[in-house]
C-alpha cells in the first residue's frame, strides 16, 4: 500500500513538473514573440524604405502622398504604431502584399510549406548521413577514415552556400542534365496540383501524379542536398563529439568484458546515451534549415518563405517582411524553445 502511495506521489510530482515545464514554455514562447514583433517591427521602421512612395508611386502629388502616409499612422509615435500593429496582428492582419495582392497571412500559408518541405528533406538526410559518420568516425577516431570525414565536415560546414549553389547547378543542371533546374515543377505541370498540403511531393503523391512526383522530385534533389549538407556537417560534428565522451566510460569497458559484440558496445550502450543530447541537436538544426533556407530559395527561385521575403524587400512591401520575418522567428524560436524543454523533460537531472 505504502508503495502505492509512493507511486502516486511520483506520478503526481512528475505530472506537476511536466505542467509547469509547459507553463514556463508558453510564458517564454509569448514573451520572445513579443520580443521578436518588436525588433522586426522597429527594424521595418527604420529601414531606408519608403512604403508610401512604394504604394502610391514616384509621380503621386502631395495630397495623395501625405493621405495615404496619415492611412498607415507613420505621422504617429513608434509605440503608437507599434501597438496597432499589435492589435491587427491579435486579429490575424497583418496587411495586404503589394507583390501578390493577396492578404500576408494567406501568402504564409501558401508559401511556408515550400519551405518546411525543403528543411524536412534536409534534416533527413542529416540524420540518416551524420549520425552514421559521426559514430563512425568516434569509433575510429585518430585514424585515416576519421580524418577524412572530419576534413569532409569542415569543407561541408565552411563552404560558402552561394558558391556551392551556383556551382551545383552549372555541374548538375546545365552540363550534365541530370536534375531538373530552378523553381518547384516544369512550366507545363504549372497549376496541374491541387494544392492540399502545399507541400508539392506529398500533394502528388496524394492524388497520384507520379509523372509529376518524379519531375517535383528531379526540382528539389538538389536545393535540398545542398541545406542537407549544413546539416550532415552539424548533426555528424556532434554525435562524433557525444560518442567521444561515451567510449572510455566505465559501463563501455564493462559490456566489452562480458563479451558483447563491438556493434552492440556501440549502438545499444553507447549511442543510446548520447540520444537525449542528439534529439535536441537534431530540433536546433531543423530550426537553423528553416531560418537559413533564404540563400537556397533565392539561388533555386523555390517559391518558400524565404524567396517571397526577398522579393517583398526589393519591392518596399515592409509589411510582407515584417510577415515573413515573424513567421520564420516563430518557427526558430519555437523549435529553440522546445528543444530545452524536451531535454529538461527526458533528463530531469537538468531541472
Amino acid at each position: 500500500m505504502a508503495g502505492w502511495n509512493g507511486s502516486r506521489t511520483d506520478r503526481a510530482v512528475a505530472l506537476q513538473r511536466f505542467g509547469m515545464g509547459w507553463v514556463k514554455f508558453l510564458v517564454s514562447l509569448a514573451l520572445t514573440l513579443l520580443g521578436l514583433t518588436a525588433i522586426t517591427f522597429v527594424l521595418g521602421r527604420v529601414m531606408p524604405l519608403d512604403p508610401v512612395i512604394a504604394i502610391v508611386g514616384e509621380r503621386a502629388n502631395a495630397e495623395t502622398y501625405n493621405r495615404v502616409r496619415q492611412e498607415l499612422h507613420l505621422d504617429d509615435p513608434i509605440i503608437v504604431q507599434y501597438g496597432i500593429y499589435l492589435k491587427n496582428l491579435m486579429t490575424g492582419d497583418l496587411g495586404t502584399s503589394r507583390l501578390t495582392n493577396q492578404p500576408i497571412v494567406s501568402d504564409l500559408f501558401r508559401f511556408f510549406p515550400a519551405t518546411l518541405e525543403l528543411a524536412t528533406i534536409g534534416i533527413i538526410m542529416g540524420v540518416g548521413i551524420g549520425v552514421p559518420l559521426g559514430v563512425w568516425s568516434a569509433v575510429r577516431r585518430g585514424e585515416a577514415v576519421d580524418q577524412a570525414i572530419r576534413l569532409v565536415i569542415l569543407v561541408g560546414y565552411s563552404a560558402p552556400v552561394f558558391w556551392v549553389g551556383i556551382l551545383a547547378l552549372m555541374l548538375f543542371y546545365m552540363k550534365l542534365g541530370w536534375v531538373a533546374g530552378p523553381g518547384r515543377l516544369d512550366f507545363i505541370y504549372e497549376g496541374m496540383v491541387e494544392p492540399r498540403t502545399n507541400m508539392i511531393l506529398i500533394d502528388t503523391a496524394l492524388t497520384g501524379q507520379w509523372n509529376i512526383f518524379r519531375n517535383a522530385l528531379s526540382h528539389i534533389v538538389l536545393p535540398a542536398t545542398l541545406i542537407g549538407i549544413y546539416s550532415i556537417a552539424y548533426i555528424s560534428r556532434m554525435t562524433r563529439s557525444f560518442m567521444i565522451e561515451q567510449l572510455p566510460q566505465d559501463y563501455i569497458t564493462t559490456a566489452r568484458v562480458k563479451g558483447l559484440s563491438e556493434r552492440a558496445v556501440i549502438w545499444k550502450h553507447a549511442f543510446r546515451n548520447t540520444s537525449i543530447q542528439l534529439i535536441t541537436v537534431v530540433i536546433l538544426a531543423y530550426a537553423s534549415l528553416l531560418e537559413g533556407a533564404i540563400l537556397v530559395e533565392t539561388i533555386f527561385a523555390w517559391p518558400g518563405i524565404g524567396l517571397y521575403v526577398t522579393n517583398s524587400l526589393f519591392n518596399a512591401d515592409i509589411n510582407a517582411v515584417l510577415g515573413g520575418t515573424l513567421m520564420i522567428g516563430t518557427a526558430f524560436v519555437s523549435l529553440n524553445i522546445l528543444s530545452d524543454q524536451l531535454y529538461r523533460l527526458m533528463d530531469p537531472r537538468s531541472s
